[in-house]
């Protein structure tokens, strides 16, 4: 149990260090588009790798197997991770962590709205606290930088929507083709995507970028991306869903830390207390789903 613990804790840690290292890559003068691009060009042999490999011995993918594959790496991957890229262009990294750590909120909202599925009262309790929590710290944001806050919000906002999306539909195809092959196979497609959208709305001469932009997007395609998928998967199979997701709630506060320590990100008052609620909201949230799941 405690190695399960302490990779699930990692995988938080390392895959919240993603939002320190795009903000660090924008110091160097590059843009969503390309950052994204190199980001997922040295994921891609990653992904690839995992995909052959879980799907050694396996039936081949049909017809509508792939078209699935496909819509779920264009929505939960390639769509979630550039509207992300993009929206931390204008916000802080504390302000993207605590926007996506709603992800939860918004896969049970998918499921009221999509299939008429309830909300009780302890749910909706958590998700004002949490929603509260987020506002409080986009207020304080905004006051201080402006209107384009706004706009990074709704982007990164977003980028959630597009991954609660990607979590409702890929329940029936886990059980079909399992984690691994399902998250390879559906990262692979959104590597792809990302490359093809460079090839079409940036000239070539736009991949060459300082030295520093390429070294963090190595280590943000290793150590921020492939291996805390990896990490989290180990962790649920030693741990489970339940525990795995309640480490992560160390996520917010790595990313905060990280942001005050490496980027020089103001802590006020005003984020101490909006990160409380966000993590207390979100608390009660995830205890309440498993009281009804029960």
């Amino acid at each position: 149990m405690a190695s399960g613990l302490l990779l699930a804790l990692c995988g938080s840690i390392a895959f919240s260090g993603k939002a320190i290292i795009v903000k660090l890559a924008y110091r160097h003068g590059v843009d969503a588009v390309t950052l994204i691009m190199y980001r997922m060009l040295f994921a891609l042999p990653i992904f690839a790798v995992m995909a052959w490999w879980a799907s050694r011995g396996k039936p081949p993918l049909t017809r509508k197997d792939w078209l699935g594959v496909l819509g779920l790496g264009v929505t939960g991957y390639y769509l979630a991770s550039f509207l992300d890229f993009a929206g931390l262009a204008y916000i802080s990294a504390s302000l993207e962590r605590l926007i996506l750590y709603l992800n939860p909120t918004l896969v049970v909202l998918l499921g009221w709205l999509l299939y008429g599925r309830g909300i009780r009262w302890a749910q909706a309790a958590g998700m004002l606290v949490s929603y509260c929590g987020v506002v409080l710290v986009f207020g304080h944001e905004a006051n201080l930088q402006g209107t384009n806050v706004a706009w990074g919000a709704l982007l990164v906002f977003l980028s959630a929507v597009s991954y609660a999306i990607y979590l409702v539909y890929s329940g029936e195809m886990v059980q079909r083709l399992g984690a691994l092959r399902l998250v390879g196979l559906a990262t692979t497609v959104a590597c792809l995507c990302c490359l093809a959208q460079f090839a079409v709305l940036r000239p070539l001469a736009a991949a060459v970028v300082a030295p520093e932009v390429i070294w963090l997007s190595v280590l943000n395609a290793t150590l921020c991306t492939a291996a805390p998928v990896v990490m989290v998967m180990m962790a649920i199979e030693r741990i489970g869903a339940g525990m795995a997701a309640q480490a992560g709630m160390v996520g917010p506060l790595s990313t905060i830390l990280m942001g005050v320590w490496i980027l020089g990100e103001p802590f006020t008052v005003w984020v101490a207390a909006g990160t409380a609620l966000v993590v207390a909201g979100i608390f009660v949230f995830t205890r309440a789903v498993r009281r009804q799941s029960v």
